[in-house]
């Protein structure tokens, strides 16, 4: 049976099956993606309004494609008191934002209370505001640099108030990319136990890919069909994110960046493979927000959210910095020819913008 017809019969692809859709032809491909997405979601597209914190840049590892921490490109080092990341979160949350997301670089020196008491103090100000925090990454690097089980530090974030976890750090899961990538960080097999982790809390994630730098073809479906593979188990993550590599003020020096065709093409055999993950989330703040709305008819059913503020992808050339007014974010989705939907951090719907 050819890999058309066992996409349309609801047929699972291998490995190798995989890579081969990259051969198709763009809008057959994204086509097939389509048909997945309509049937899930019709012509909806989600969002939320939320605010990026990102409370240090201080990282003890040290990742060739990284321009936000302070021990690489960035000069100017810093950590923010517990005072000024509860300031960030009030403001945003009277500006009207769910759910503040929380990550940044391995800080050595600020010691493992500096992380919880964060989430905690936000929680106890803001109740009813989403603390999406710590990726597997940080947690790994809390785990060796203190001295915890991955099960400690799990229990510590869901005792201090995180309430569901982002899905970076996952990077290519191949380890020959990663040690040329991130030596030291998060395996992925530590990435996807501290998930699996968390999953049996009860608790749901996300999950990302970035893509677009030294990596195979075969890697990115290795990847994806790995997160297939514990999604079986759990049924924990809400999404799959590709994220597409920013190229600037980093020492990757990647010459060929992908096409916007490979990018469509990525996110449509996102949609393809992964049958047991309910969203794919086109990250505006990586892709472009023209890119992402285009991303929409090719599998993606998710642009994130209002950013605010937003320091990582930036730094590596992302016009990402200061966010998205909502009412131009719902405007683009409009005028793109979807139905905007917010949504809370879970996926449930607040309101349609018919």
């Amino acid at each position: 049976m050819d890999l058309i017809a066992k996409i349309k019969n609801n047929q699972r692809l291998n490995l190798e099956e995989g890579v081969a859709l990259y051969e198709l032809d763009l809008l057959t491909l994204g086509a097939l993606a389509d048909e997945i997405r309509k049937k899930k979601f019709g012509k909806k597209s989600y969002f939320n309004i939320n605010r990026h914190i990102n409370p240090t840049n201080v990282c003890a590892d040290i990742c060739k494609f990284c321009a936000y921490s302070a021990t690489r490109k960035n000069p100017n080092p810093y950590a923010m008191s517990h005072d000024e990341i509860v300031s960030i979160a009030k403001k945003s949350y009277e500006n009207g934002a769910k759910e503040v997301h929380i990550v940044s670089a391995h800080n050595p020196n600020v010691g493992i209370d500096w992380y919880m008491g964060s989430f905690k103090k936000i929680k106890e100000s803001l109740p009813n505001l989403h603390i999406k925090a710590l990726t597997a990454a940080e947690i790994d690097f809390l785990s060796r640099h203190y001295g915890y089980s991955y099960d400690e530090i799990i229990d510590m974030m869901i005792e201090n108030g995180v309430d569901s976890m982002p899905g970076g750090g996952a990077e290519i899961f191949d380890e020959k990319v990663r040690e040329y990538l991130c030596k030291g960080k998060v395996s992925s097999a530590g990435w996807l136990e501290i998930h699996k982790k968390w999953h049996e809390r009860g608790r749901q994630s996300n999950a990302t890919m970035l893509f677009g730098h030294i990596e195979s073809k075969a890697n990115r479906i290795d990847h994806i069909l790995r997160l297939r593979d514990l999604q079986d188990i759990t049924g924990g993550f809400n999404a799959f994110i590709p994220l597409v590599y920013q190229k600037e003020n980093n020492f990757l020096k990647v010459k060929e960046y992908p096409t916007g065709q490979e990018i469509l093409k990525t996110y449509a055999i996102s949609r393809i493979l992964l049958d047991n993950i309910a969203h794919i989330k086109a990250y505006w703040a990586t892709s472009t927000i023209n890119l992402a709305l285009i991303a929409q008819e090719f599998g993606c059913d998710d642009l994130d959210g209002t950013i605010e503020k937003e320091a990582i992808q930036s730094a590596a050339g992302a016009k990402s910095g200061n966010g998205m007014k909502i009412d131009d974010f719902i405007g683009l989705i409009k005028n793109a020819g979807f139905i905007p939907v917010e949504r809370d951090s879970l996926y449930y719907e607040l309101r349609v913008y018919s």
